[in-house]
């Protein structure tokens, strides 16, 4: 069951302080399973696991025949890369294996819309942030947070979330450990949870708007 919010938010402006406002509407879920079911999806489909162990056919060396097969007193062997030696392969050893969970794409949005509707209050609208960023430098781009009212500590992570991909930003702010910088297209449900405060620029919501519609 789904139903229509309407949102109303104020840009912030630290160039000349004018104050605006943007209405958006999003379709948000009732029942909050959705959303743990796509933050379980979305889990699953980062797991990967890297164990991986040789059979008796990966294992290099093993073609001759260690001794014949009758008239030595021994038992018959056909590989010294048999699981049973020593430096042999392994029996149902672990394998690289990627896990794949399947979520509906009205699933995805409606539960990426359920989460921005309750984390309203924690959301903050710039016009920009990249203004007087022409090269990396960590104190300006701190300093252009922290004139939005974000307070910066160890503890509060903060995503920012950008129309497109800013090189400028990224690496001025990537040894801050609480801080994740996203295009607004790659947004996903597991960001947005462990995210105290977000900060989005005004095209990053408009687009945000346009690609939650579809």
């Amino acid at each position: 069951m789904s139903n229509i919010k309407t949102l109303e938010y104020q840009i912030q402006n630290t160039e000349n302080k004018e104050e605006m406002h943007i209405r958006i509407s999003e379709n948000i879920s009732g029942q909050m399973y959705l959303v743990h079911k796509a933050f379980k999806q979305q889990l699953t489909n980062n797991r990967i696991r890297n164990a991986h162990t040789k059979t008796r056919k990966d294992v290099r060396g093993g073609g001759k025949k260690p001794w014949k097969q009758k008239g030595t007193g021994r038992a018959r062997a056909g590989s010294n890369r048999s699981p049973l030696w020593n430096g042999g392969g392994v029996i149902f050893g672990p394998k690289n294996k990627t896990y794949k969970s399947k979520l509906n794409r009205k699933e995805n949005r409606l539960a990426i819309n359920t989460l921005i509707y309750n984390k309203f209050k924690n959301t903050i609208i710039v016009e920009s942030l990249t203004t007087k960023l022409d090269k990396p430098n960590t104190k300006t781009a701190i300093r252009a947070i922290e004139q939005t009212g974000i307070k910066l500590n160890k503890k509060e992570k903060i995503l920012i979330a950008l129309d497109k991909q800013n090189n400028n930003l990224y690496l001025s702010l990537r040894n801050i450990r609480n801080i994740e910088i996203i295009e607004i297209n790659n947004i996903n449900i597991l960001s947005l949870l462990k995210a105290d405060t977000i900060l989005l620029t005004y095209k990053a919501l408009r687009k945000l708007k346009s690609f939650t519609e579809k």
